[in-house]
């Protein structure tokens, strides 16, 4: 009787544990969560000059071709349609996260304006500033970027009354036809209406030129000479680096306490000799003839625009 009883709990056991060992050879696998489909990227830009900061109200020492000492006056500029470069040379467009005071989306064309003034010291700008343009690129391995400081062109030509943040600054634009400042770079006398700098300031304006079309009227606009400054940053790890504007190589080749002819320094003028020596430092075609087209090499050969390390 005792044999028969442990024979029947012995099979009762084994049922159980193979019912337990079905259920756990059945039970489905966790699955693996999915990673997202785009990765954020975070652009940081810094002036200098040399390897020095540049802000507002401290001097800045060895500018142009007399190491002339100046105070910055306005320090802004427009970046568009960055793209991430992967290692076989195709790209990704960053794609901005939203529109706000700084930056603006409408069909393909991405802008940023970065703003490095804050309005103190000599500075004339507004307190408000931007050092970074943020997006999302599609998923994957990149080892630089490229990008161009200028206002797409169907971007550039409009009402500022009118137009969304960041094209709705009347200090960052010249007129309808002409459209917007791309860059809007400054430096001035350190010592103001005292001081010995017979323009007091020294421009860097670049911006579409040659434009012709009535936009108020509703006409096209095309301009001769466009002015945007491609640039190519072949080795460039956003997390890790950050993009130097650095205005010493920009102002290299003029003495910037003088004016030799037209506007005061360079405002994208097709003839101003103070042009030649910017234009060349942004690697923008430029002649003194006035014949120069206005168009940009790949980006590789500017001297403005580095990166370096956070």
């Amino acid at each position: 009787m005792g044999s028969v009883r442990f024979r029947a709990l012995a099979l009762a056991v084994a049922a159980t544990a193979s019912l337990g060992a079905s259920a756990a050879v059945a039970a489905p696998a966790k699955a693996k969560q999915a990673k997202p489909a785009t990765q954020v990227v975070r652009i940081n830009f810094q002036a200098v000059s040399g390897t020095t900061p540049v802000t507002c109200g401290t001097p800045i020492t060895g500018l142009g071709t007399t190491n002339a000492t100046a105070q910055l006056k306005d320090l802004r500029f427009y970046i568009s349609n960055v793209r991430m470069m992967r290692a076989n040379g195709t790209t990704a467009p960053l794609k901005l996260l939203k529109d706000d005071t700084y930056n603006y989306t409408q069909g393909g064309n991405r802008t940023t304006l970065i703003d490095l003034e804050n309005a103190t010291g000599m500075c004339q700008g507004d307190a408000g500033t931007n050092s970074v343009i943020v997006g999302r690129v599609k998923r994957g391995t990149y080892v630089g970027a490229r990008m161009y400081m200028g206002v797409p062109h169907p971007l550039n030509h409009t009402d500022t009354v009118t137009a969304p943040a960041p094209f709705n600054l009347a200090s960052m634009t010249w007129s309808w036809q002409t459209g917007r400042k791309f860059a809007k770079i400054e430096v001035t006398d350190p010592d103001g209406a005292t001081g010995t700098w017979p323009m007091k300031t020294f421009n860097v304006h670049l911006g579409s030129t040659g434009c012709f079309g009535n936009p108020a009227g509703g006409e096209a606009v095309n301009c001769m000479n466009s002015n945007r400054m491609s640039i190519m940053l072949q080795r460039f790890n956003p997390v890790k680096q950050k993009v130097l504007i650095d205005v010493q190589q920009l102002l290299r080749g003029n003495d910037v306490t003088q004016n030799r002819a037209g506007a005061s320094g360079c405002m994208s003028g097709p003839t101003d000799p103070e042009c030649e020596a910017v234009f060349e430092a942004m690697d923008i075609n430029w002649l003194s003839s006035g014949l120069g087209t206005g168009t940009s090499g790949l980006g590789v050969q500017q001297t403005v625009f580095r990166a370096a390390a956070k």
